[in-house]
Order: structure tokens, then sequence, then C-alpha cells
């Protein structure tokens, strides 16, 4: 895949990733740390859209946020991992297609 094409195909992730990167610095310090879970709902849901895209990583993020109540018991819970990661993560956290050569 073409650097254009696969920066296309990362768009809508890249921009999840970037409305989750500002609820996590605006609204989510307002609320303290409130979530049962660890990472935070909104950490959760940012690793999986990041690992699995905008579909699949919010459909992961709304179970958790379901599962996320006062009557939980909560405690750590990882987003689960891919056999193989296709991409790799900016500094900032954007997704970024991962390099293959050799060096």
């Amino acid at each position: 895949m073409t650097s254009v094409v696969t920066a296309i195909v990362l768009l809508p992730r890249n921009l999840a990733v970037l409305v989750l990167r500002g609820y996590r610095a605006v609204i989510s310090p307002l609320y303290g740390d409130v979530c049962r879970y660890y990472p935070s709902c909104s950490a959760y849901t940012l690793q999986a859209i990041q690992q699995r895209g905008v579909v699949i990583g919010s459909a992961l993020g709304l179970y958790r946020i379901i599962r996320c109540h006062p009557w939980a018991k909560g405690g750590v819970d990882d987003v689960p991992p891919l056999r193989r990661a296709r991409y790799r993560l900016t500094p900032f956290g954007f997704v970024v297609a991962a390099s293959h050569g050799k060096g």
C-alpha cells in the first residue's frame, strides 16, 4: 500500500485519536480518578481504536463503558492484543504505517 493510500485509510482512525486526546486533556480531568478499571475507559477506547480501527475499537470501548458501573469488580483490563501489529504509533498517538525496511 502506498503512503498516500495508507494515510487516507488511517485518516478516520487518526481523527478519532485526536478527538479522544482532546477529551482526555480537557474533559476527563474534570471528573478526577473515578474509573474502576485500569486503564481508564477513555484510555482503553483510545488504545482499542489505535490498534483495531474506529469501528471495532469503538465497539470495544462501548462494551467497556457498559461494564463500568458501581457494582463492577474493576481491576486491570487491557485491550486484547493483536497477533501482528500492522501499524505503529507516533509519540502523540497517531497511527502510521510500520516501516518494514531492513536496516
